[in-house]
């Protein structure tokens, strides 16, 4: 019967494909002449080809942008930010100059300063940040910048400032726009002026507001900048000062000085030779744990592991073995110290046993110079809140 159709109208013509199927071009011809389907031969038209049409889509990434210009965000999306190796070569990098060794030379004004007077101003920019006005605070930061460019040598300074000024930097625009950026749920009790037939309060002729910036649903108050100076400088302080008194003072020096401020609480029963000693093996260790940290970090990266080739948990088992090899290589060396005191006699009883401390050289008028600074900055910060507030 469909023969019969297709030989009855020679004159008929084949419809176009849709253009959800496409005819392959190898598909040979069925009909010799092309004829249109009607009601009663469409059924059996598509029942015939149904085999021959594929569905074909074609769909292209249109990489240009307004104007013609080709829209290239794929080079800003980091690539492998967190991969393995470039972890391992930033622990290596940031332990390349650990905080807390002492450096002998260059000898600076700081080396000739007495290790008390370093302690007792350690003490004072702890206490100053919480207890001064914005400006003191940021002074202070300043001052610490510079002595520290002055006093230390290049490569130590640029490596510490950066990373304890990225840290402060992300402490003040946390609690800087987060401390009052929630809306507040206590309304005030009192109603408008109007209702109780008052006049309205005139504006404030010198322009006070408690909002200083807004940045959308975040915003800037002077709480939130006062928590945020005060925060931030105080962190900037601790870990720049300390910085500062390690590198130019030995731990001697600083046992000799801490020594010295408590030796009147022995009389109460503090045990201030174990304390002293502590804090000496405390200060010599501080250096061996950078240096490992280092050293087995290094020890992977000349390695050179294919990352790519391992899985996750592969991964994952590789930082466990550094986080092990690290362990065990700090109590092989407290191990070896632990044997090295029992073969010099020492059984438990810091009374007992002399500990050779000494204060070292110090310049009588660089010992002057910073008490009158101290006492100075004390005043200072004492005397802000009522000058500038």
């Amino acid at each position: 019967m469909f023969t019969q159709l297709v030989h009855a109208h020679p004159s008929a013509k084949l419809p176009l494909p849709s253009p959800l199927y496409t005819v392959r071009p190898s598909t040979p011809p069925i009909f010799k002449h092309q004829f249109t389907p009607n009601s009663r031969t469409q059924f059996f038209f598509l029942q015939h080809h149904h085999q021959k049409l594929r569905p074909f889509i074609r769909c292209a990434a249109n990489s240009e942008g307004v104007g013609g210009n080709k829209l290239n965000w794929e080079k800003w999306v980091p690539r492998n930010f967190l991969a393995a190796d470039k972890v391992f070569r930033w622990i290596s990098e940031a332990t390349s100059s650990p905080i807390g060794q002492y450096i002998s030379s260059p000898t600076t004004f700081l080396h000739s300063v007495d290790s008390r007077i370093k302690l007792a101003w350690l003490l004072v920019l702890v206490v100053l940040p919480a207890r001064s006005h914005i400006s003191v605070r940021f002074g202070l930061v300043i001052f610490l910048a510079l002595l520290s460019m002055w006093m230390q040598p290049k490569q130590v300074w640029v490596d510490q400032l950066g990373r304890v000024t990225l840290l402060s930097g992300i402490l003040f625009i946390m609690l800087g726009l987060g401390t009052d950026s929630a809306p507040s749920l206590v309304f005030s009790r009192t109603p408008p002026p109007s209702i109780l037939g008052l006049p309205n309060l005139p504006t404030s002729l010198e322009g006070y507001s408690y909002v200083i910036m807004k940045f959308g649903p975040l915003q800037l108050t002077r709480k939130g900048l006062s928590t945020a100076s005060t925060s931030a400088c105080l962190t900037f302080t601790i870990f720049q000062s300390a910085s500062l008194c390690l590198t130019s003072t030995t731990p001697e020096q600083l046992a000799f000085a801490l020594q010295w401020f408590i030796h009147p609480l022995k009389h109460l029963g503090l045990p201030v030779a174990e304390i002293i000693l502590t804090l000496l093996l405390s200060l010599r260790f501080i250096t061996l744990v950078f240096d490992e940290v280092r050293n087995v970090a290094l020890g992977i990266v000349s390695r050179r592991i294919n990352w790519q080739l391992l899985t996750t948990m592969e991964t994952v088992d590789v930082f466990f073995t550094y986080i092990r090899r690290i362990f065990r290589n700090i109590f092989s060396h407290s191990e070896q110290i632990s044997q090295a005191m029992i073969a010099r006699g020492f059984r438990g009883d810091c009374n007992s046993h002399k500990l050779f401390l000494s204060a070292g050289t110090s310049s009588a008028m660089a010992n002057i110079l910073s008490l009158l600074c101290l006492v100075g900055l004390i005043g200072a910060a004492t005397w802000s809140k009522y000058l500038l507030s």
